[in-house]
């Protein structure tokens, strides 16, 4: 469980960092500047992975749920919603993540259900709210949704291909329709070097690293523990921008990282399931599926990232939301 905690964690803590990032490629063509991004982190990842497994029928639309919602989906979402609605509103409404996570997952226990309200509470003291209007709150929502997608439809394909199976297929995938679709919408533009560097950092940090971190987090603790994590990136976000002189510490900031870290800390609570049976909600009948030969499961990298995910600010404005 330790393992886990660390691999979320990290993951979680690198995706907050990666806000000023992110933020430098402002202005770029989103899917052109995607499909870059996973094409180098596909490459990554391919000179990692010792062999990559091929997929099966049944695993083709989860993989494609991955890449549709929670990772070229999600970002031409978020984009869409913070012009009608404020970071900060934005960010306390993906701080429900957690909840739906824990709700949704079929081994979800009470601990980690109370514990994920108690990290949206944190996360919404850390956004520090704020307003919407027109589509906003329905934009808002539906990335809420492509983040949540983004951990539930991996779950059971992480067992079947392994984390770097996973991560690497989603990476193609995402690539090639990136490309296609980002040829008719925005265009192809070639990045200047700042736009270069944060392209290429997303794509072997953000990417590649805390991909196969995060999922192995989720096969480790389980979707609804595993969920609660997602509080760690807008603290982590939080502490990138105090470092950076771009926002003060508040006495409600820490109020927030406060109620976040206690959310993790009941949500990470063990439930009254055996470790084994929390790896996966619809695998709880094959409970020593991590022990079986590699070419079937590939437990010892299985797991998952974020996405995809959510992040607090990289201003002294309210916090911002960031993608995987």
């Amino acid at each position: 469980m330790k393992l886990g905690v660390a691999a979320g964690a990290t993951a979680a803590t690198i995706v907050g960092a990666s806000v000023p990032i992110t933020g430098m490629l402002e202005g770029y063509p989103v899917l052109t500047g995607q499909a870059m991004r996973y094409a180098l982190g596909a490459a990554v990842l391919l000179l990692v992975a010792r062999r990559l497994p091929m997929p099966s029928w049944r695993d083709i639309p989860p993989l494609l749920g991955v890449v549709i919602t929670g990772m070229l989906g999600f970002n031409a979402v978020l984009i869409a919603a913070q012009q009608y609605a404020e970071p900060g509103f934005v960010a306390a409404v993906m701080g429900g993540a957690p909840i739906a996570l824990a709700l949704l997952s079929r081994q979800r226990t009470a601990s980690a259900v109370v514990g994920a309200v108690v990290v949206a509470a944190g996360i919404v003291l850390l956004s520090g709210g704020g307003s919407w209007h027109g589509p906003g709150l329905a934009l808002a929502l539906v990335t809420m949704a492509g983040e949540v997608c983004f951990t539930l439809f991996a779950v059971g394909v992480v067992r079947r291909l392994g984390v770097l199976g996973v991560a690497t297929w989603t990476c193609i995938l995402a690539t090639v329709i990136g490309a296609v679709l980002g040829t008719f919408v925005g265009g192809w533009q070639m990045p200047n070097a700042r736009q270069g560097f944060s392209l290429a950092l997303l794509a072997v940090v953000v990417t590649a690293l805390a991909f196969g971190l995060w999922y192995f987090a989720v096969n480790r603790l389980g979707s609804d523990r595993a969920g609660v994590l997602i509080g760690l990136m807008p603290v982590s976000g939080l502490a990138t921008s105090v470092l950076l002189g771009a926002q003060e510490l508040t006495l409600v900031s820490v109020a927030g990282v406060t109620t976040v870290a206690l959310g993790c800390v009941i949500g990470l609570r063990r439930g009254t399931q055996e470790p084994t049976a929390a790896l996966e909600p619809h695998a709880a009948h094959d409970a020593n599926a991590a022990h079986e030969p590699t070419g079937t499961h590939h437990t010892h990298d299985s797991g998952r990232v974020p996405p995809k995910s959510t992040i607090a600010n990289g201003s002294d404005t309210p916090a911002e939301v960031v993608a995987p």
